[in-house]
């Protein structure tokens, strides 16, 4: 199970049905809840009903101020609409006599990141949901709405030009803890250990099949073919072929030693419409050195120490 189920990113906290007893014993008891946000007023106070009962979150109390853009106006204006956790700082009633809540996802970030402070480890698995796609790579919930960020070249083994080539935003993956800077509270994940080793993914593959593959990279003296994110084949140059189309290959040669994988273009397919999800290798637990390379590749293993200063 992965490492911070205490603290899942927003919108994959189960469910709960927030009665009026329910917010009096989290607020008593400190527990983390989560509802949508129904709207944004002037003030930039938060506005949601919980079972029909009106709560509020102060702007103040909507972003920790150390998490980065926490100043910036649309920190405030992008909860409308989204899953956002909070404890309940107070229970009282209007001038009606109604209940009103009164609710902080500040102080629920501060409890979570005391937590990652004191027990997150490089290279434990985190779930987490991608909040954003960038070119350079993803920013990751990790946890209440703490964010991490996912370098695209931590993404896969097999290269890709856009994070959006493997996720979309909303969706829930799995990451390891490559880099923790605890001083500045920034943390860096990597994707591409959990999807398998070499072995692992040429496994899934015979000689003389003929399978579904990505073209990557198109040089002079070959096409390589991304067979699975953690692998890739090399086929004959061959015209009027470009990075992303959808392409059958008929696999000649699987090569450990090597960690090479001989392929022929058969012919051109339809376009992938959305990225595939992921299929895990690992799924929990604390890596500490990954290798990615098969038992007696010649050349230098390639793997990932998570107990390095840098890898």
């Amino acid at each position: 199970m992965p490492e911070n189920r205490l603290f899942p990113p927003e919108g994959l906290r189960p469910p709960a049905c927030h009665t009026l007893s329910e917010l009096r014993a989290a607020q008593e008891n400190g527990d983390i809840l989560e509802a949508p946000v129904l709207r944004c007023d002037a003030a930039h106070t938060l506005h949601f009903s919980l079972n029909g009962i009106h709560a509020e979150m102060p702007r103040r109390e909507v972003v920790a101020p150390w998490i980065s853009g926490s100043h910036r106006e649309i920190a405030i204006l992008s909860r409308v609409g989204k899953q956002t956790c909070f404890t309940v700082t107070k229970v009282s009633s209007d001038e009606k006599g109604a209940p009103v809540a009164y609710l902080s996802r500040r102080a629920a970030q501060e409890e979570a990141m005391e937590f990652f402070l004191e027990h997150l480890q490089e290279g434990m698995v985190l779930a987490c949901r991608v909040v954003r796609l960038e070119t350079f790579g993803v920013f990751l919930d990790i946890g209440c709405g703490i964010i991490a960020m996912l370098p695209i070249e931590r993404i896969s083994i097999s290269r890709i030009s856009h994070p959006k080539e493997r996720f979309r935003e909303g969706q829930k993956i799995l990451a390891a803890v490559w880099r923790f800077d605890r001083s500045q509270r920034r943390i860096t994940m990597s994707h591409r250990e959990l999807l398998g080793n070499w072995m692992e993914n040429a496994s899934q593959f015979q000689i003389g099949e003929t399978v579904r593959g990505i073209v990557r990279s198109v040089m002079d003296y070959g096409i390589f073919i991304e067979l699975t994110p953690n692998l890739s084949g090399l086929a004959d140059a061959k015209e009027h072929f470009s990075v992303g189309d959808s392409v059958s290959v008929y696999i000649k040669s699987i090569r450990p030693e090597r960690m090479k994988i001989k392929l022929q273009i058969i012919e051109k397919l339809l376009p992938v419409q959305e990225p595939e999800s992921p299929v895990y290798q690992i799924t929990d637990g604390t890596l500490s050195c990954w290798v990615y390379s098969p038992p007696g590749y010649e050349k230098t293993p390639v793997e990932t120490d998570f107990t390095a200063s840098g890898s």
